[in-house]
């Protein structure tokens, strides 16, 4: 009988550990300030998760208070997914930019490839602060800031394999 309380209160402990909900970054509300800051934000490398104070984001010109805006959209190449496209929104600067980030499986499977990546405006019918790079092998891209925060919007980008004739594209979710 001892052993049964004793492993009841072990196992509700347990249970009181566990979150009760996950959250998706991008899919709700805004975070709170002090929840936009993390480890990502502190260093300088890239990220999937897309790091606006990487070399990359700075040289871009994204502010350093950037978050994801929406879902994360997937530019796929044959069935397999090559790359990830997502939207970002800085309250500071009122901007949002895109975000491309290519898969290490499909940067080793091809070689050199030419990546595009920018904010696609529904208000506008329009593709805004596009940035393109060729013949790269690089695996972060940002797009220029659009002031495009009043309107309806996704991150947008492509990437093409040398030797594929046309490009691939993806879109992040509709942010009205």
């Amino acid at each position: 009988m001892r052993h049964l309380k004793t492993a009841t209160a072990a196992l509700a402990c347990a249970f009181a550990l566990i979150p009760a909900g996950v959250a998706a970054a991008g899919s709700g509300p805004a975070p709170a300030p002090t929840a936009r800051t993390s480890a990502a934000a502190v260093t300088t490398a890239p990220s999937a998760d897309g790091n606006p104070a990487s070399l990359r984001a700075r040289a871009a010109g994204v502010c350093s208070d950037a978050y994801q805006i929406g879902s994360t959209g997937y530019i796929k190449r044959g069935g397999v997914t090559a790359a990830s496209v997502k939207q970002f929104y800085s309250p500071s600067c009122g901007k949002n930019y895109g975000y491309v980030w290519v898969w290490d499986s499909f940067r080793s499977a091809v070689g050199d490839y030419d990546v595009t990546s920018a904010v696609y405006s529904y208000s506008r019918d329009a593709v805004l602060g596009q940035h393109s790079w060729t013949n790269t092998n690089s695996q972060e891209f940002w797009s220029s800031g659009t002031s495009t925060v009043s309107e309806c919007t996704a991150g947008s980008g492509t990437v093409r394999a040398a030797g594929d004739p046309a490009p691939i594209g993806g879109f992040s979710s509709k942010r009205c």
